[in-house]
């Protein structure tokens, strides 16, 4: 900073500091709340008095309870944006990695979906696909995984592949594809739900390529499905389309297989005889 730079913020700052001396404990209070409002600062608002007792019984320097009060701020908005990222992912229902129970599905390593859960393959545009029968946890484990990676700060997105071949068509109708896929392109991770269940005519798969296409090798995409990649021509008729839509899913991708056994059937059982 330059001397006259220097001066100039003096000038600015001094006055404005020196009228503020001889206010009243109430009026300080006053402005401070006034301040937070202002400058959109609400959990400083919110904690300043307990701050003020604290920092009272520890002794703080002025420096250590400024730096209190803003880095609660920090971490609180950090907490909001966590929320939000969280919400705007679309998830259908909370699941939550530390809920799913592994010795019911020996078929899953806890070890591999512990070093999916710090996010490295997201960060590196691979790809990420669950494969099983109904009931052996795909879902919960693709919800969980992209509810660490938005509390991580990643932008996710969650779809069903009907919903999204269903949002692809409309807006090839209204000419609006090319935006849409964009919009899809965006995000760090798309994981894309039940893809294996419905049959695709030709139009819809293809429109479905197209996004692929637009993120590979560039941004991370997950998907569930109970068809092994040998029966997904019964989901994409095409067979050349088929395999080059496996090909853009697996290509430096983890496949994990959850099995056959529906763990959740057997859980129902095991209630319904207790």
């Amino acid at each position: 900073m330059s001397p006259t730079s220097a001066t100039s913020t003096a000038t600015i700052v001094t006055p404005t500091l020196r009228r503020r001396r001889g206010l009243t404990p109430e009026a300080a209070s006053a402005a401070v709340d006034q301040a937070c409002r202002r400058l959109r600062l609400p959990t400083i608002r919110a904690v300043l008095q307990e701050a003020l007792t604290v920092a009272g019984k520890e002794q703080l320097t002025y420096e250590g309870f400024l730096a209190e009060l803003l880095l609660a701020e920090c971490d609180d908005r950090d907490r909001r944006s966590s929320v939000r990222r969280v919400k705007a992912a679309g998830f259908p229902r909370d699941k939550w990695l530390g809920d799913f129970d592994f010795e019911a599905n020996p078929n899953i390593n806890p070890a591999t979906i512990n070093t999916l859960a710090t996010g490295d393959w997201i960060r590196r545009g691979h790809p990420l696909c669950l494969i099983g029968d109904s009931g052996t946890g795909k879902s919960h484990l693709l919800i969980g995984l992209g509810t660490a990676a938005a509390e991580a700060g990643y932008r996710v997105k969650y779809t069903l592949a009907t919903r999204l071949v269903n949002e692809l068509v409309e807006a090839a109708d209204e000419r609006v594809l090319a935006k849409t896929i964009t919009r899809y392109g965006r995000v760090d991770l798309l994981m894309i739900d039940e893809l294996g269940y419905m049959e695709l005519d030709r139009r819809g798969a293809e429109m479905l390529f197209q996004v692929l296409t637009e993120r590979e090798e560039k941004n991370s995409i997950a998907i569930a499905s109970n068809e092994s990649f040998s029966g997904w021509t019964k989901t994409f008729t095409d067979p050349r389309l088929c395999a080059a839509i496996v090909d853009r899913l697996t290509f430096n991708g983890t496949i994990i297989e959850t099995g056959t056994h529906s763990y959740r059937l057997a859980h129902a059982r095991h209630h319904a005889a207790s």
